[in-house]
């Protein structure tokens, strides 16, 4: 028996060496794919800067103003244009780190760094959760990866000109970091959640139990922490809750695409530039305003229920919760910006690292999502703005895309845990 069974096991070495040996090969072909990727979003922010889209306007003018404002020990305050939590001001002001450069320079620097290791965190995911058992397995671990390379350039430039991949990386990094780290999972989430709130999410999948206490203990001990430092350093911390409260229904939201297609019917309202962003005014615009909060206190319920409910966890539930999550708060939102497909672009990448995912299909929804999200801005926004016939089906196709996901990705999540 004893050499039958010395027989059995001698492939397993092969494998693992045959998988091993492809890794440097994959890993030279991510890296070729990302940089050429990056330029040429680099190459249309040139281009933008030079006057086509004005992408690249809300570094030169907004950013900088904000900065100019923090290195002085205080927040934006009166201003209607700043309407994120204080942990923002780390992102703000981490260009100056590279005094050598432009502020422009050095904020899109940050942003390719966050991208780089986005990009390598969820390589070495995939690898692991392939288990290097061959090149075949070893590609299908790399889709997440893959999914991330490929699906941030479909947004142009947009991604560089923004400060939401940053706040993507400490999301991603803290949803792989749970399952060996979980001290190390709940810091970056609570910093994260500091950063734009949404990445607190990311751990309401987490497993039942001692996992679940660690990280949201050191989540908060986190945020605590941050937060400290933010009000002893700095004035008016506080002050983006009177500005996020008054925001109304913007022309990217699932609200203010029902209101492009009353207007097509004779609803009388129009659209106004007001808090940074293009919304609806007019009658019945309030209302609509107040149903997406309904709708997004609704989700939280929906969330809720199916954490008391879940039963069955996976490797991959933490990953499916997040995605899950994230979706009902995007199609929900009064805002529903352009920049928000980097969310979801980057959480649909981390449950493609694991094989046990339920999303897959739905993940995989996010690449025409980020790609007519583009469509309706910056390309075709003057439509959308105006409430043509193109810009009304650009915004029924991407919207009505992302509620399919979102439903669909509810539907797998309780069906894979409950």
């Amino acid at each position: 028996m004893t050499p039958l069974r010395f027989a059995s096991l001698q492939p397993a070495p092969l494998a693992i060496e045959y998988g091993t040996g492809n890794r440097p090969r994959h890993a030279l072909t991510l890296a070729a794919v990302w940089a050429a990727t990056r330029v040429g979003m680099l190459v249309l922010l040139l281009v933008d800067h030079l006057g086509d889209s004005g992408v690249a306007g809300e570094v030169h003018r907004l950013y900088r103003s904000w900065y100019e404002q923090l290195v002085q020990g205080a927040f934006p305050l009166n201003d209607v244009t700043w309407q994120y939590p204080p942990g923002a001001a780390v992102v703000f002001l981490s260009p100056a780190a590279l005094p050598w450069l432009t502020y422009f320079q050095a904020f899109v620097a940050v942003v390719l760094l966050a991208d780089a290791v986005v990009t390598l965190a969820l390589a070495r995911a995939g690898l692991r959760g392939s288990g290097l058992q061959g090149a075949g397995l070893q590609e299908a671990g790399l889709q997440g990866a893959w999914l991330w390379i490929c699906g941030l350039p479909l947004l142009l430039n947009l991604p560089l000109a923004r400060y939401d991949v940053p706040v993507t990386a400490f999301a991603v990094l803290a949803l792989l970091a749970l399952r060996g780290r979980p001290h190390l999972s709940g810091a970056l989430a609570g910093i994260g959640a500091l950063l734009k709130v949404w990445p607190l999410l990311t751990l309401l999948g987490t497993p039942k139990g001692r996992t679940t206490r660690t990280v949201w203990a050191c989540a908060a001990a986190s945020a605590a922490v941050l937060m400290t430092v933010l009000m002893t350093g700095f004035s008016d911390p506080l002050d983006f809750l009177r500005q996020q409260g008054a925001r109304g229904v913007q022309i990217e939201s699932l609200g203010g695409t029902a209101l492009l297609l009353a207007g097509e019917w004779g609803w009388p309202g129009k659209v106004a530039f007001q808090y940074g962003a293009f919304e609806f005014t007019g009658p019945y615009v309030p209302a609509v305003a107040r149903l997406s909060l309904a709708l997004s206190l609704g989700a939280m319920c929906w969330l809720l229920l199916w954490r008391i409910r879940a039963r069955r966890w996976t490797p991959a539930t933490a990953y499916d919760a997040a995605f899950a999550a994230v979706l009902l708060f995007t199609v929900t939102s009064r805002v529903l910006s352009p920049q928000y497909l980097i969310w979801l672009l980057g959480l649909a990448a981390v449950c493609l690292t694991s094989r046990h995912t339920c999303q897959r299909q739905v993940a995989l929804l996010m690449i025409p999502a980020a790609a007519l999200s583009s469509l309706a801005f910056p390309l075709l926004y003057d439509h959308v703005v105006e409430g043509t016939a193109l810009g009304c089906l650009l915004m029924v196709l991407r919207n009505g895309l992302l509620v399919t996901a979102a439903v669909l990705a509810c539907r797998r999540l309780w069906a894979a845990t409950v």
